[in-house]
């Protein structure tokens, strides 16, 4: 479709300190992104500048010394910290003579590597092409040529538009094929509401241990690894609790500053889990000097998918890095858990960890003894689909004591259900 040069394997790197906070990036992340896409960083090229330089993003001397650095260290690719317009892109590829990406191009390039699931693969080709319909738009000045010539003669259409119509297409197709996607989601969503199951999300920055934590509650054995967005197809395991019964833990997608927003479009049917989770887990690399920044991040996505409502208990993760820190619960002034101090990979805290979810969703939960009649058989039944009871005997009358354990919400639902009210069988 371009008319542009090859990428490679060997890139120079560019990062610019601006002193504007809003255009500020982290150089150590843009290695690690780097290093994730599988990609050698041959060399690095710095510079400061108050705001972007409308031709070359950095200023044309400062784009010089990129081009003689690309040229020095023989790269075949230049990658921004920062994202770029396309006629930037255009230029800086006309002057250093190979490809140029910039922040979003190589997160979506991640993205495109790791995608597993059909879903995923779908929702990464989605954001490529949303992004490529903005390069179309303002681009490469070559496909504006009319076609022409004897038998070449169509419908009128420049290239640009033929492309556009083409891109356009295809985004309709994907879109159709994620709703069909997304209703099986909500279907699955449904049935778990239905059986009133607790969701409980795991949430966070990119790296910051969620997958590592949830293969070490639910022993899922799902991909983990010292690198950014390791996960990207979100994982759903049931796990036991005591008091509670059974729960849902979802392992979804990690956040990062600047996360391109046609992502966030993208992955919004993904994202759902973590919009009508019972609690969020907020997984946070205590180790790491910038996690107060990393929150804040995590937040603002959060709030973008209107999941800011939903409750959050934050897991100090990587404690194991720290010195002196111990597992431990912090609890609020009526003593409820907030935080929970952890080491994932050293499987430290987690049992502290499985309390403080105990405590959080029992909050939402009833316990009673029952005294039920023999000849009730119907709120039998429904107990026994509910998993709710923990012990159980018989009266000499033949009536069945049982102690059960259950959300409210399923309390209210099966009171309604049954003949005579629930509370009427309640012991006192």
């Amino acid at each position: 479709m371009f008319d542009r040069y090859e990428a490679g394997e060997q890139a120079v790197l560019v990062h610019v300190n601006f002193s504007d906070e809003q255009n500020k990036e982290d150089l150590d992340e843009l290695q690690m992104l780097v290093s994730s896409a599988g990609v050698n960083n041959v060399g690095v090229v710095t510079g400061s500048r108050n705001s972007p330089h409308a031709k070359y993003f950095v200023g044309s001397g400062k784009a010089e010394e990129i081009a003689d650095t690309v040229s020095a260290l023989e790269a075949d690719v230049v990658i921004f910290n920062h994202a770029l317009s396309p006629s930037q892109e255009r230029n800086l590829e006309k002057l250093c003579k190979c490809r140029v990406l910039d922040r979003t191009s190589l997160i979506l390039d991640i993205f495109a590597q790791r995608a597993r699931t059909h879903e995923g693969k779908l929702q990464v080709e989605l954001a490529q092409l949303k992004h490529l319909s903005t390069r179309l738009i303002r681009g490469w000045t070559h496909l504006e040529r009319q076609k022409g010539g004897i038998g070449l003669r169509g419908p009128g259409e420049t290239q640009l538009e033929t492309d556009r119509r083409l891109l356009r297409g295809r985004i309709k197709s994907i879109l159709k094929r994620l709703e069909k996607v997304q209703k099986q989601r909500e279907q699955g969503r449904r049935s778990r509401k239905r059986a009133e199951i607790p969701t409980l999300s795991l949430v966070g920055y990119t790296n910051a241990g969620k997958s590592t934590l949830f293969n070490t509650i639910t022993e899922a054995g799902v991909y983990a690894a010292d690198q950014l967005f390791a996960t990207l197809d979100p994982t759903l395991r049931k796990i036991e609790l005591d008091e509670v019964g059974q729960a849902i833990l979802a392992d979804t997608v990690g956040f990062i500053r600047h996360l391109p927003h046609d992502l966030v479009a993208a992955f919004k049917a993904t994202l759902q889990e973590t919009q009508e989770a019972n609690l969020l887990l907020h997984v946070v690399d205590y180790a790491d000097d910038q996690y107060l920044q990393n929150m804040d991040d995590v937040n603002e996505v959060l709030d973008e998918i209107d999941a800011d409502e939903v409750p959050q208990l934050i897991i100090c993760n990587k404690i194991d890095r720290l010195d002196g820190v111990e597992p431990k619960i912090d609890r609020d002034e009526n003593g409820h858990p907030i935080r929970v101090w952890v080491s994932a990979q050293q499987n430290k805290g987690i049992d502290l960890l499985k309390k403080a979810l105990t405590e959080c969703l029992r909050q939402e939960m009833v316990n009673h003894t029952l005294i039920v009649p023999a000849s009730d058989g119907k709120v039998r039944g429904l107990l026994f689909e509910l998993n709710c009871i923990k012990e159980q005997g018989y009266l000499e009358s033949g009536e069945w004591v049982v102690e059960i354990t259950m959300l409210s919400s399923d309390w209210h639902r099966i009171d309604k259900k049954v003949e005579h009210r629930l509370s009427q069988y309640i012991k006192h």
